[in-house]
């Protein structure tokens, strides 16, 4: 496909915009659908569709929910296409036209499994052919049903979001606040190295590691370290006696760092003027343009949602017998409560005054990032277990995304200050290395998805869509900044 040709379509979209639902689902259908995502650039249309929505401000749920279903589609019919084709997908045209990508599909999901469906959503070169060869192998339907929807759903928000900030940002006057770019560079940075430095101390903490090693060896020269470390150490077969040195280490870390950053914000002054610079960007940051997508990610993180998250979730294990995992996530959603509530009560520290209505509680540490970073970590947590040590990062790097978002979003509305965030990240770590710990004794058997797991996703999902549309107007009141 030329590039005259998408021209050509981007021109034909502006002049009949009343297409643009249909053209987003067709793309996200055809990008999605066996060996055709191979022939088409589907990421570009995508992006070029959603700047145009961007620029028509179309509401972006509704490109959000069009993509979404246009993926979960193709993939399904790859996915069916693959069960009749068991067995000659290298034998039947057009398929026999790309060996290479059949094999390289098959490859990836004898490695990956069941979780390939997800990786391979967005993993260009096989993105077309994993739910084929899944099919072809007989992945059970519901278990692919689960991988499918939930990939989706974070697919979508991947590939439009950039194209419609950048078509919104097209149709209006934006100035961005002074020393933009070197504040958002040097932001990554530092959280790439930070990232970089905890990944790197955990697998030195890992069960072959020499420090592990030698720590083992010290806990069993005495009886009371030794039935401590067989305590908390796991019973599965495959890591018998693995100690969760890497949760209890962290756990510990953070409490330290989470103690020490309480004493500079309540006792001292230091952090002040951080504060107040981190709150003068952001309100100058503040723009129309933005604030739907903050307010998605602020209302996400609402206590009440993660509390209802946690619930199912604990429901959806205790169904499965998975009663160790059920009864770890009521607890970590409890303590979690627990010492934000405490916090805010003991600290009393004032949020800023930057909006028009001022939340009542107090602002340290922030509950929506210590909620979020603990349901974010704990299902990392789960997922990574499962997967082989060294390729965990990437379970924990996906699931950082919403943290990372969150956080941000409270900072945008002034609702809370930087200490406040970092204080609730500490926190949340703290909570869910404790929990994570404390679970390895459990820890005996594989955490598998199944259809109750997707029923639990399915009635979150479904609450958490009605509670942010009753919101919404309320929301944006309460969020309106006290001055332009």
């Amino acid at each position: 496909m030329s590039s005259d040709w998408l021209v050509s379509l981007s021109a034909w979209l502006t002049n009949h915009s009343e297409w643009l639902a249909i053209a987003v689902f067709a793309t996200a259908f055809a990008e999605s659908l066996a060996i055709a995502g191979i022939l088409i650039p589907g990421v570009a249309i995508i992006f070029a569709i959603s700047a145009l929505a961007g620029q028509i401000a179309m509401p972006l749920a509704e490109v959000l929910l069009w993509a979404a279903l246009g993926a979960i589609l193709g993939d399904g019919i790859s996915f069916a296409l693959g069960r009749l084709c068991q067995g000659k997908l290298d034998r039947i045209w057009p398929l026999s036209r790309y060996p290479k990508a059949i094999y390289k599909g098959e490859y990836f999901f004898h490695r990956y499994g069941g979780v390939s469906v997800v990786i391979g959503r967005f993993v260009g070169p096989i993105r077309p052919v994993i739910p084929l060869v899944a099919g072809a192998l007989m992945m059970p339907w519901r278990r692919f049903l689960l991988f499918n929807v939930t990939s989706a759903v974070g697919w979508a928000p991947a590939y439009v979001i950039p194209g419609y900030l950048v078509g919104s940002a097209l149709a209006s006057d934006i100035r961005p606040p002074a020393h933009f770019y070197p504040v958002i560079a040097i932001s990554m940075g530092a959280l790439i190295v930070i990232y970089l430095t905890v990944f790197r101390f955990q697998l030195g903490l890992g069960y072959s590691s020499r420090l592990y090693q030698w720590l083992a060896r010290k806990m069993e020269q005495y009886d009371a370290t030794h039935r401590f470390w067989r305590l908390y150490s796991s019973e599965r077969p495959a890591q018998a006696g693995e100690f969760p040195l890497p949760s209890l280490t962290l756990a510990i870390t953070t409490t330290a760092l989470f103690l020490i950053w309480s004493q500079l914000v309540t006792g001292t002054t230091l952090l002040q003027p951080l504060d107040n610079a981190a709150a003068t960007w952001f309100s100058q940051l503040r723009q129309p343009l933005f604030d739907p997508a903050m307010l998605l990610f602020t209302l996400a993180g609402k206590p009440l949602i993660l509390i209802i998250a946690g619930a199912l979730l604990s429901l959806a294990l205790a169904f499965r017998g998975y009663y160790g995992a059920a009864l770890h996530t009521v607890a970590a959603v409890a303590l979690t409560s627990l010492l934000v509530y405490l916090f805010k009560s003991f600290t009393a520290i004032s949020r800023p005054d930057l909006v028009l209505i001022p939340p009542a509680s107090g602002a340290f540490p922030s509950g929506h990032t210590a909620g979020i970073t603990v349901f974010c970590m704990l299902i990392a947590n789960f997922v990574a277990r499962e997967a082989r040590h060294r390729t965990r990062w990437r379970t924990y790097l996906v699931f950082s995304l919403p943290i990372v978002l969150v956080a941000i979003s409270r900072l945008y509305f002034g609702v809370h200050w930087f200490t406040d965030v970092i204080g609730g990240l500490l926190l949340g770590l703290a909570v869910t290395g404790y929990i994570r710990a404390s679970y390895s004794r459990y820890d005996r058997v594989l955490l598998s998805p199944d259809l109750s797991l997707l029923a639990a996703i399915i009635a979150w999902g479904a609450f958490t869509a009605a509670y942010i549309w009753n919101q919404w107007s309320y929301a944006l009141t309460l969020y309106t900044p006290t001055s332009p």
